[in-house]
């Protein structure tokens, strides 16, 4: 199968569709769908750290089932996310590929099939 050539991002070029792979599931969902049309490497790269986010609040979810500390895990958990995803929407909107601190880079190494 043939991949299309990855374009370099200009000023606008994917921006759109970085800020919305940030903004819920179904915003992700969008977000894969619209780069499947024009690839963009700003594009990709923030699908790839949204994609992220997403599975690790998945994942970490499960902490929630772990009792007496459960709760308390869950909440720093959800607030370590939270701050990652405004770092990155923040980077979306300013046209950077600026991975997440700590994880970032690996998420790009794990998801870039996208």
């Amino acid at each position: 199968m043939e991949r299309t050539p990855i374009q370099k991002a200009t000023s606008n070029d994917g921006k759109t569709i970085a800020i919305i792979s940030y903004l819920t599931i179904i915003g992700l969902v969008a977000a894969i769908i619209m780069n499947n049309k024009e690839k963009t490497a700003l594009a990709q790269f923030h699908i790839r750290q949204s994609i992220g986010i997403s599975v690790t609040g998945m994942a970490l979810g499960l902490l929630r089932f772990v009792p007496g500390i459960g709760g308390i895990a869950i909440s720093i958990v959800g607030l370590l996310l939270l701050i990652a995803l405004i770092l990155g929407l923040m980077s979306a909107f300013s046209g950077e590929q600026k991975p997440l601190p700590f994880i970032g880079e690996k998420y790009q190494e794990w998801f870039n099939m996208i």
